[in-house]
């Protein structure tokens, strides 16, 4: 049955996959974000294309109301001088919209490590944001709680390209679930098509198997010609200062850094590994397939 969806965040590393993966199934689609030149090449295939803000009630209520189900997420905000602020705010506003449309499946993009709402960093909003969402009554809603994105680490090629190393504040060691984004994508698209989910439910989507960042960072480099790449961990007061130069608000970066320098706790660990959480792409192939051509472009 084909069904009628409503994306937000449609232009981020997930949701545009999952929107991709609707309209290629021939799905009724609604995209919404705040700037979108970069979804006109969905307008070919059948999507509604709506600008605007994920806090705008009114929009999020008439897109949601004559769907199906909706994908809703927490976007990050850089300049946000309160971050928890923010993401209560954003929270609330998609409730709203929630509540007023009356729509009763919502497939909701948290992480794992949302199981704690403190020394998480932004993950603590994740979690805040599932225990609401879990209050609304007769609103089906299944939360994604999706391992540590591979493409996370395209975000430092630039730092691999002028340095000879990656690096990151996060502990190099510390084995944690990583997984690629077409994998989550692929997960998020089915439930929202299928309408598989009631009550209030946890989907962990753990990648193949663990890896430490100076793992990841070998396979990397074996994928660029570079096989004695090596991980190298940031100290945290420079991280901080380099992204308070790019215009990061402090509380913003400080939330960032707690997120990461937080992995050797263990926090990310939280969830089980078996045969419905693990997805097939492995490290070897994100690094061949998506990490070295965009490394030598």
């Amino acid at each position: 049955m084909k069904r009628k969806i409503v994306i937000l965040g449609a232009t981020g590393t997930v949701g545009s996959k999952i929107s991709e993966n609707l309209l290629n199934d021939g799905h009724q689609v609604t995209l919404i974000a705040r700037h979108t030149e970069k979804l006109e090449k969905f307008r070919g295939s059948g999507a509604e294309i709506i600008a605007a803000d994920i806090t705008d009630v009114e929009v999020l209520t008439k897109a949601f109301k004559n769907a199906d189900s909706a994908f809703v997420l927490l976007p990050d905000n850089v300049k946000a001088e309160n971050t928890r602020l923010y993401q209560r705010n954003v929270t609330g506003r998609i409730i709203e919209a929630i509540d007023k449309s009356g729509i009763k499946y919502i497939v909701n993009m948290s992480s794992v490590g949302s199981h704690m709402h403190e020394g998480n960093g932004m993950m603590a909003g994740t979690a805040e944001q599932e225990v609401r969402l879990n209050q609304l009554q007769d609103v089906n809603v299944l939360h994604i709680r999706s391992a540590y994105f591979m493409e996370n680490f395209l975000r430092t090629i630039h730092v691999v390209k002028r340095m000879g190393f990656n690096s990151t504040t996060a502990d190099g060691d510390t084995s944690i679930p990583m997984v690629a984004t077409k994998d989550v994508a692929k997960i998020a698209a089915g439930h929202l098509a299928n309408l598989d989910f009631t009550g209030k439910t946890i989907q962990a989507v753990m990648g193949p198997k663990n890896y430490t960042m100076s793992e990841f960072t070998a396979i990397i480099g074996q994928a660029i010609g570079n096989p004695d790449l090596a991980f190298v961990q940031l100290p945290v007061n420079q991280a901080k200062q380099a992204f308070l130069g790019n215009g990061f608000s402090e509380d913003f970066v400080d939330n960032l850094l707690e997120m990461g320098t937080a992995i050797k706790t263990g926090f990310m660990n939280f969830q089980k590994r078996d045969a419905s959480t693990t997805t097939p792409t492995t490290a070897e192939e994100f690094a061949a397939e998506i990490y070295a051509p965009l490394y030598a472009n």
